[in-house]
């Protein structure tokens, strides 16, 4: 029932711990598919003597080309109705797989089931600590598509697929930002729905070494650049001015990097921005916001609490969270 795609570079130290926490789940309906992506250490030996004693395991070898590359290879080798994603270094909880599955016998149209995680490694901060209690803070539909522009809510190596789901989005693809982050946005764009099961199902492995940690790729500029194309092509925007809401340090940043699709103005409270035009967009008080109907409204604001105050600004107006406007970061 169950495809589990690992895609392996170089994870001799730790992908025997991975494949174990696999072969220890409560449901016994899987195989695992991994791609051996031209690892130089000894991972695929280690995964041919796993699949040696284990008929569940299938190793595929192939020349380096990264994560995109591995996984598709994966999906395209897979037998599964489900596509469950893991990392060769990460270990999932024993009752991973059955809590996800459990997700979509209760939603006949959840196209993705993340999950909640706890941070391992050496070098856990509190940033990490922070980005953990809010991704796991993101458990509903609702919640999950009411962050989506903020950063990826549901964390990679926690998917689930559904395999019609995957087929009819063309699956993994080749891009300047986040593999995953792109499958979430057109998922979500075609109509897919999200959850989360409530226990936390996988142990994060961080460390120096991570792809996120080192690819412009993962970077924020390519965060932003992301955001940018999907925001142009949300039906919510159709006929409707951008206005940008924040011009502190995060606003200013997106006001640096928006070019054509700049908004045509920006709201600020702060009564010495008003009335000045910064990276050439207007900055304006609030009270001078258009009305739902003629304008489509990105918050950019880091201030804590902020959040908040904008919503309890913009609702007296009729502005609707998501249809009319969205919290970016």
């Amino acid at each position: 029932m169950v495809s589990v795609l690992m895609p392996v570079y170089n994870a001799a130290d730790t992908v025997e711990a991975a494949v174990d926490s696999i072969q220890r789940q409560d449901f016994a309906a899987w195989e695992l598919v991994a791609v051996d992506d031209g690892s130089t250490d000894d991972s695929r030996g280690i995964l041919m003597e796993l699949a040696r004693k284990d008929t569940r395991i299938r190793v595929v070898p192939m020349d380096h080309g990264g994560i995109v590359a591995a996984l598709r290879e994966a999906a395209r080798q897979s037998r599964g109705a489900y596509f469950a994603r893991m990392d060769a270094d990460d270990v999932a909880r024993p009752e991973r797989l059955r809590l996800q599955l459990a997700c979509f016998a209760a939603d006949p149209g959840l196209g993705v089931c993340g999950g909640k995680v706890r941070m391992m490694g050496d070098s856990i901060g509190s940033g990490r600590r922070r980005y953990e209690d809010w991704v796991n803070s993101l458990v509903s539909h609702e919640a999950i598509v009411r962050e989506i522009f903020v950063e990826c809510p549901l964390p990679h190596p926690t998917f689930m697929i559904a395999r019609d789901w995957y087929a009819r989005s063309g699956g993994y693809r080749e891009c300047p930002w986040p593999e995953d982050y792109d499958l979430v946005m057109r998922f979500w764009l075609a109509g897919a729905r999200f959850a989360k099961p409530e226990p936390v199902i996988l142990d994060w492995r961080d460390h120096p070494a991570r792809l996120s940690m080192n690819d412009p790729r993962y970077g924020e500029a390519a965060f932003r650049s992301l955001k940018r194309h999907y925001l142009a092509l949300l039906p919510a925007r159709a006929g409707r001015p951008l206005y940008q809401w924040g011009a502190g340090e995060v606003g200013k940043r997106w006001l640096r990097e928006w070019g054509s699709g700049a908004p045509v103005a920006v709201v600020d409270i702060n009564p010495r921005k008003i009335g000045r035009t910064i990276h050439g967009v207007r900055v304006i008080a609030r009270e001078e916001l258009p009305a739902p109907a003629g304008a489509f409204v990105v918050v950019m604001v880091g201030t804590p609490g902020a959040r908040e105050e904008i919503r309890d600004m913009l609702r007296p107006r009729g502005f609707r969270e998501c249809p009319d406007y969205l919290f970016l970061a």
